[in-house]
């Protein structure tokens, strides 16, 4: 993808996570890249194409941070997979905090988004699943299923301009904390002899 493209959809994530998604139209999209309708559709020519380029790029950046996190750690713990997603490693250039509500609700209406959403989930729920039940779990599916529904439920309480942002240090490590009581000694015990 070329450099303009890609400052194209930085652009259009902007709009998306600063003001809402329903802001996001071609020409709005076009006059803060500083162009012309016409030279936008040149990279983008219809709206769908926009977001599907968009989402294209969301899961991207996604995958490649969680690559990285599993290349960087040659025993991923249950924890280390929560962390990065409380932490957000996937989305520091997307703007997520604001980003990642938008495009909850983008995913009601654009098919597009409500893909990349359920993408991004499987992905983690696969992942946690698989080590729930190396560490012997009787019930890995449901449990990893809970453990993203609390990660992703936090997000909406530790995004910027909430009321509850100066919490959000303290919410990533009470959640942390749960998943250590429940599957860190679990884990670790699998870990060392299996």
């Amino acid at each position: 993808m070329s450099e303009r493209k890609q400052q194209i959809l930085q652009q259009a994530i902007q709009i998306i996570a600063r003001e809402g998604y329903g802001k996001l139209t071609m020409r709005a999209l076009a006059k803060a890249s500083g162009m012309k309708l016409g030279a936008l559709q040149y990279h983008f020519a219809t709206r769908e194409v926009l977001l599907q380029a968009l989402t294209d790029a969301i899961a991207e950046d996604y995958a490649a941070s969680l690559a990285q996190l599993e290349a960087e750690n040659d025993a991923l713990t249950i924890r280390d997979v929560v962390q990065w997603y409380l932490q957000d490693s996937g989305g520091a250039r997307l703007e997520s905090d604001w980003l990642w509500p938008q495009l909850w609700a983008m995913g009601r209406v654009e098919p597009q988004m409500r893909a990349l959403l359920d993408g991004i989930a499987s992905r983690l729920i696969e992942l946690l699943e698989r080590y729930l039940t190396e560490a012997g779990s009787t019930n890995a599916r449901a449990e990893a299923l809970a453990i993203v529904s609390l990660a992703e439920g936090s997000t909406l309480f530790v995004g910027t301009d909430t009321p509850w942002e100066a919490d959000a240090d303290q919410l990533v490590e009470t959640v942390l904390e749960i998943i250590d009581n429940k599957y860190g000694g679990r884990y670790e015990q699998h870990r060392a002899t299996g």
